[in-house]
């Protein structure tokens, strides 16, 4: 069950939230960790009872053969409980980190690809992959560490106490210096974890703009300042990445410190209570074993708050990569208020009830407007720039959900969408043929291309269609890129096709061949929305929309379309 967002109100409780999710796994690696005090407790018991016997109790090596046995096999027992601790730890680490992207990548889907698009694509990649797995550390050893600073050192105390309260004093008065030390710390770690992942954000998007249009930049020999701005960007994450570094180390100095004058001073307290300097309280009771044990125990009762502050990072590390994703998280995903899909009346696929659209810093880019949509009709919506064009198809194919209004689809409908800038991948031509049919098989592809005019083109390819295609189509023409979208069309069976300016920036060659291909569309009974002003496609028709300003200026069907 995936945490609210809406309920999570900072980072911290984001976190938290996700936490509780694993807390089986959490907790068995703190149960292992709580282990490994136990036998840590009790291998320096052993150690200083076989030193005390043989330096005091007179015994001989061979008497002390089962301790030495029993030493070994605590040692085996508290390394299979430490490999455990980390075993669990990780495993509830990549529980939430697969959950958490699950979440990221539902919410990305659900904003819908134009909202989702209003974001930088080099800064998506960053918080689905960096970001996400720096919240490693935090789940995976911080957590658990968290518990054990607490309860192992607690009961190094008892024991210690049990054996000389003014040692186990010493010790007590020097643990909460390093939590507040560590706290004051964290405070401004926080801060830098969450200015460097802005930073790394930027710079991934400024490097992939810069690589994307490095034509453009070569064209007006702009190659060398590109570089040097790529250059800056680079440093000033170099620089933030440094500044972070120094409050990690420092948050261990000061922890380092503290514990080393504990430790000194309970070092000279048994050394002093041995030799008979000190009569006061309990240590003329001190002995070799008590002395010795209290002074193997002292590091221990450090050692789970220094493990602590090493991972503290980790935690800085993970508020910050948390605030950024929080802030995806809020990005509104607007519900439709009508009913997404229904049971129209027959030969009817969508429906758009006086639905509006809004875009962020325009206001409203359409309606209201009310449209419906019939099985195999062929509609051209036409309109000057910024007349909502776009948006109206966007709306149809579901992209975006209405601020007003409703918008009524089929159960089951089928949509495809083409754009005069088709997607393609890096890859084959049969891959990106497969983007809209994953089981097509070699023939449906070929016959496919064929109906969208480039049989001629497929017959001059050395690999057919295996040829390898670039970033963003590249070993293309525009016409052919069209083409080989619209091949897609075909091939996705798709009862409702969207269309926005599919002949635009086009020869009049390409052209003509794309339009016989929307033709062959119409003629096996798809539906064809069009965007666009060409006569040719208007003549297409048998409904035209005029839009102006958001609404509909002008509407002419059937015989009214060729007056």
């Amino acid at each position: 069950m995936m945490p609210d967002t809406r309920s999570a109100s900072s980072p911290r409780h984001w976190l938290a939230a996700h936490a509780v999710g694993q807390r089986r796994w959490l907790g068995l690696a703190a149960a292992a960790g709580v282990a490994v005090g136990a036998l840590t407790i009790t291998q320096m018991a052993l150690l200083a009872w076989i030193v005390s016997r043989l330096l005091v109790g007179g015994d001989s090596l061979a008497a002390l053969t089962w301790a030495f046995l029993s030493l070994v096999g605590v040692l085996f027992a508290r390394a299979l409980c430490q490999w455990s601790q980390e075993v669990a730890g990780q495993e509830a680490s990549l529980r939430i980190r697969h959950a958490i992207r699950g979440q990221l990548l539902d919410h990305l889907a659900a904003m819908g690809p134009v909202r989702a698009g209003a974001r930088h694509s080099g800064a998506l990649a960053n918080q689905l992959v960096e970001q996400v797995e720096a919240l490693d550390g935090y789940f995976a050893r911080f957590l658990p560490q968290l518990r054990l600073s607490v309860i192992v050192p607690l009961s190094i105390f008892l024991v210690v106490a049990w054996l000389d309260w003014l040692a186990a004093l010493f010790l007590l008065l020097a643990a909460p210096l390093i939590p507040l030390f560590m706290a004051l710390v964290g405070m401004g770690a926080e801060r830098l974890n969450r200015e460097q992942f802005a930073a790394v954000s930027r710079l991934s998007g400024h490097f992939l703009d810069r690589v994307r249009g490095i034509a453009t930049l070569q064209l007006f020999y702009r190659t060398r300042e590109a570089s040097v701005e790529v250059h800056e960007a680079a440093d000033c994450y170099r620089r933030l990445s440094m500044r972070t570094l120094r409050v990690a180390f420092l948050s261990s100095a000061v922890l380092e410190f503290f514990a080393s004058v504990a430790i000194a001073v309970v070092a000279i307290y048994v050394g002093f209570g041995l030799l008979g300097y000190i009569d006061y309280g309990p240590a003329d009771r001190l002995t070799l074993f008590s002395g010795l044990l209290i002074l193997l125990l002292a590091p221990e009762f450090f050692q789970p708050l220094r493990i602590l502050a090493q991972h503290y990072h980790d935690r800085a590390a993970a508020l910050g990569a948390a605030d950024g994703m929080l802030a995806l998280l809020a990005e509104p995903v607007r519900s439709p208020t009508g009913n997404e899909t229904q049971s129209l009346p027959a030969g009817r696929l969508v429906e758009l009830e006086r639905a509006t659209l809004a875009h962020p810093g325009r206001g409203r880019v359409l309606g209201p407007l009310t449209l419906a949509l019939g099985a195999g009709e062929t509609l051209v919506v036409s309109g000057p720039s910024g007349a909502g064009k776009s948006a109206l198809l966007q709306l149809l194919a579901g992209f975006v959900a209405p601020d007003e209004g409703a918008r009524h689809a089929q159960a089951g409908l089928k949509i495809a969408w083409m754009d005069q800038r088709p997607v393609l991948i890096h890859g084959s031509l049969a891959d990106n043929l497969r983007l809209a049919a994953p089981a097509a098989s070699e023939s449906d592809l070929q016959r496919a291309l064929e109906r969208a005019g480039l049989a001629e083109l497929l017959a001059t390819l050395p690999h057919g269609i295996d040829t390898q295609l670039g970033e963003r189509g590249s070993g293309l023409s525009g016409g052919q890129a069209q083409r080989l979208a619209l091949a897609r069309v075909f091939l996705s069976h798709a009862d409702l096709v969207l269309l926005d300016e599919p002949t635009a920036s086009l020869d009049e060659a390409t052209e003509a061949r794309v339009i016989e291909s929307l033709v062959r569309l119409r003629e096996e009974g798809r539906t064809l929305v069009i965007a666009t002003h060409h006569p040719a496609l208007m003549a297409m028709a048998n409904r035209r929309l005029e839009l102006g300003e958001g609404i509909i200026q002008d509407q002419a069907t059937g015989a009214d379309i060729d007056e």
